[in-house]
């Protein structure tokens, strides 16, 4: 219900219809909950749809805190549960102060804790999870697991400030301000001067029948392009140096090639958000796979942590392995 609420917020967002009902908490002087049907419609209908979903899963996280209050005896797993229910109403107080208050600021904050939310939801279904439980007991050594490790979360918190930077940019409707791809404005580093500005905002009004653009919008967008694709070495690194490392985990291997792909196929639908003028299903797409990517990140990690041993358990596990092969070797030697 979470990714389903990012990619409706995403529609909203990409549709520009983010102020369709201009009122909150109520919708046109109606209770939200009774808004009639038959007037959903146009922007509308994404708007309003977007705040029945937002209460729906609100609600549920109720719901997943007081149970995990009453069944689990882990304090820290409690604890998770009622930080999930305050950010899930954190989140839908700053939603409704951005219809409010009309600020651009508080729907970038909405926007990255709706990705934060999703990632502490998905980490409560797998902390929750039977399987979880069984993982501590299967444990596998790995050379460099520390140095990996820390690639792994490096990478996962790039792809949260790459979502930081591409949110300023979907709410100060930035989206375009580079209208080329691969190119910015048919050079590899985007022309700021001020001549170099005027003669671009001519051609977004005459020819591309696009609103102008500000030298800081250029740079945001161009900074979000290398981000992409440091975070894309980053993944692919990780991804090998994954594959090499936990040559015995299944699990993580097979998330580290899911990483891979999504990264990809994100990559793929933000260059198409360029050459499709910003279609707002695509848009969207590039919203929700970039939230399947962090997630992917963040479990990624998670699970590296709790499946991998620490270098040096890993050191006294191979100088104990060392050790038995010297007495087995004497051993022969002797008979």
């Amino acid at each position: 219900m979470t990714l389903v609420l990012i990619g409706v917020g995403g529609v909203v967002t990409s549709k520009g219809v983010g102020l369709a009902v201009p009122d909150w908490p109520t919708t046109y002087g109606y209770n939200m909950f009774f808004f009639p049907f038959s007037k959903m419609v146009g922007g509308i209908f994404y708007e309003h749809s977007h705040r029945l979903l937002a209460s729906t899963v609100g609600f549920l996280t109720m719901i997943l805190a007081g149970w995990i209050a009453w069944k689990d005896q882990r304090p820290w797993m409690r604890k998770l549960g009622w930080i999930a229910f305050l950010a899930v109403v954190a989140q839908g107080i700053l939603g409704g102060l951005r219809v409010v208050w009309l600020k651009d600021g508080i729907g970038i904050f909405h926007a990255c804790l709706a990705q934060a939310f999703f990632v502490l939801i998905s980490a409560i279904v797998l902390f929750t999870s039977r399987w979880w439980g069984s993982l501590s007991a299967r444990k596998e050594p790995a050379e460099g697991a520390d140095v990996l490790k820390w690639l792994i979360l490096g990478t996962t918190v790039l792809i949260f400030l790459q979502l930081i930077i591409g949110a300023t940019m979907r709410h100060q409707h930035a989206g375009l301000s580079i209208p080329d791809f691969p190119l910015a404005y048919g050079k590899w580093f985007p022309p700021l001067d001020a001549d170099s500005l005027s003669r671009i905002n001519n051609e977004r009004r005459a020819s591309l029948d696009l609103p102008p653009t500000t030298a800081f919008q250029i740079v945001l967008q161009f900074v979000h392009r290398l981000t992409a694709f440091l975070v894309l070495a980053g993944i692919v690194w990780s991804a090998w140096r994954i594959h090499k490392t936990a040559r015995l985990n299944r699990v993580l291997r097979g998330m580290s090639h899911v990483w891979v792909l999504l990264v990809v196929l994100q990559i793929v639908l933000g260059a198409s958000t360029i050459w499709t003028n910003k279609a707002a299903d695509i848009a969207t797409a590039h919203v929700v796979v970039g939230s399947l990517t962090l997630l992917a990140g963040s479990l990624l990690s998670i699970l590296w942590i709790r499946c991998i041993e620490v270098p040096a358990r890993h050191s006294e596990w191979a100088f104990e392995v060392h050790h038995r092969k010297s007495k087995i070797q004497d051993v022969e030697m002797a008979r």
